[in-house]
């Protein structure tokens, strides 16, 4: 029961501390781009690491971003079933609040799609798949997140059971929150499209 309880909380802490790696500001440090907060939206994820010009450290951004979701629940999985849901959230809230660059941290977006692909692979294909539909159709990031995200406790509660279904609900209202000045941007109109330089925030990842 001890060693249950110790394996639990260490699996939520790895996987905040998984989640809080800011992949997006040092891919591009390492590339000598100097800091992505000082660029475009100022966001950390995939979406305004495009806005340098570097398509491939962009998708590398979130990669490594959707597999910091995937891998604190696979984490949990192995060694702590019971917290694999709240390992998806700890992750989750890693990346939105990184305690490395002051809590101000992505969107979400990636590491939300990572954590419920290592839940459930058909979920997360089918949640992916809207965002690529949306984002081709529209060329909005924000657009594309927004709607996938909120299709997919349709598409959880279609392949799968369980009270696993509240923490995917709680995950997506934390990256609608988070897009709050997107969505006010999309019922404005204002909001940019995929690639376009302005100085807004974003859907970053």
């Amino acid at each position: 029961m001890i060693l249950t309880f110790f394996l639990s909380i260490l699996c939520l802490a790895l996987s905040y501390l998984l989640g809080s790696i800011p992949f997006g500001l040092l891919l591009t440090r390492l590339a000598g781009l100097g800091d992505i907060r000082q660029i475009g939206s100022g966001n950390i994820g995939g979406t305004n690491v495009l806005r340098t010009g570097h398509k491939g450290l962009a998708v590398l951004t979130v990669f490594l971003d959707g597999a910091k979701g995937t891998a604190a629940v696979l984490l949990a999985l192995t060694y702590a079933p019971v917290v694999a849901p709240f390992a998806a959230l700890a992750a989750l809230l890693g990346h939105m609040f990184p305690v490395w660059i002051g809590f101000k941290g992505g969107k979400g977006v990636a590491t939300f799609f990572g954590a419920i692909l290592a839940f459930s692979w058909p979920v997360g294909l089918f949640a992916m798949a809207t965002w690529l539909a949306v984002a081709l159709l529209t060329r909005m990031s924000s657009l594309s997140a927004l709607i996938a995200v909120a299709a997919t406790p349709i598409f959880f509660t279609i392949f799968e059971k369980g009270p696993s279904l509240g923490i995917v609900l709680m995950m997506g209202i934390l990256v609608f929150i988070k897009h709050k000045e997107n969505i006010i941007r999309l019922v404005n109109g204002k909001e940019p499209k995929i690639g376009q330089s302005k100085n807004d925030d974003d859907a970053a990842a």
